[in-house]
């Protein structure tokens, strides 16, 4: 079993930054893919951007043009982080880490709330 901890979530106003971070444990062989998700209210959850182990990132579009989200991992430490910085209030969502194996097993994490306030 695999077990994930999302910290770093919270409330901040327009502008400001927030930090998530992911960290994984439990009978990893081998990640293959780490990233963030997105749900906001009454919407679908929805691709923030991923990381693999080679460090290739993918943005979805609606945060692709916006330089101020970045996705980063420490493969030594199995974990993902989630840089946001210059936060709109559309950012506003339950955002939920996802780790794919190597053997395509896929888990989630509970999700941390990120509030931005306008």
């Amino acid at each position: 079993q695999v077990h994930l901890v999302e910290s770093g979530g919270g409330l901040v106003q327009s502008g400001g930054s927030l930090r998530l971070t992911c960290a994984a444990s439990g009978r990893i062989f081998s990640i293959n893919n780490m990233g963030w998700y997105r749900q906001a209210p009454g919407k679908e959850r929805e691709l923030v951007a991923t990381v693999t182990g080679g460090g290739n990132r993918n943005y979805a579009d609606s945060v692709k043009g916006r330089f101020t989200i970045t996705i980063s991992r420490d493969n030594a430490k199995n974990t993902v982080y989630l840089q946001m910085n210059s936060l709109k209030p559309e950012d506003t969502a339950v955002y939920y880490c996802r780790v794919v194996l190597t053997t395509a097993s896929t888990y989630w994490g509970q999700g941390t709330q990120v509030t931005v306030s306008s």
